[in-house]
């Protein structure tokens, strides 16, 4: 069995055909605020990502898994699940997770996505922890993280400004019952 595979879902790496739906996904500035992103990304700098994206988490220091759901017709890449600012000495890890159209959202996608990937931090690179960063009104983002186990563990005053205004935000982290 597959570790990154689930009941609903597979965990892949990027592949060059990918391009097109980055490209789409990192330009839609609806979902630059979960990013913190401020500016678009060219195909060029996207391509040349997935070109690099052969290298090992411990060289690149991230690594972004593509979300693909299957069902008994067809396969679709439905979102992305990214291990960012990994730090090999203290074995932590960020997690940032996109299911990138609302009528795949509120399908248990991102949860199995999420379970898939906090088991093979814990088990395959053996993490100490994974933490997050959420905005604090980001209900629905806090109830995933929180069901898996992440704790609220401080919380950053007016962190972010946003058109609407400045937001606060939240870390929360997930401790590896099994590290020493």
């Amino acid at each position: 069995m597959n570790i990154l595979t689930g009941n609903n879902i597979t965990l892949r790496a990027l592949e060059p055909s990918d391009v097109d739906l980055l490209y789409r996904w990192e330009n839609n500035s609806s979902i630059w605020s979960v990013s913190n992103t401020l500016v678009p990304f060219s195909r060029f700098l996207l391509e040349k990502y997935i070109a690099d994206s052969h290298m090992d988490i411990f060289q690149a220091r991230q690594l972004r898994l593509m979300i693909d759901h299957t069902d008994a017709n067809d396969r679709e890449t439905i979102g992305a699940i990214d291990l960012f600012d990994f730090d090999p000495m203290h074995r932590r890890a960020g997690i940032g997770i996109l299911i990138s159209e609302e009528k795949y959202r509120n399908r248990g996608f991102a949860s199995e996505a999420l379970r898939l990937l906090i088991n093979y931090s814990f088990t395959i690179l053996q993490l100490h922890q994974l933490f997050c960063y959420i905005d604090c009104d980001n209900k629905i983002s806090i109830k995933l993280f929180e069901k898996f186990g992440f704790k609220i563990t401080g919380e950053k005053k007016e962190w972010n400004k946003t058109p609407e205004g400045w937001k606060s935000e939240f870390m929360l982290q997930l401790f590896n019952p099994r590290s020493s």
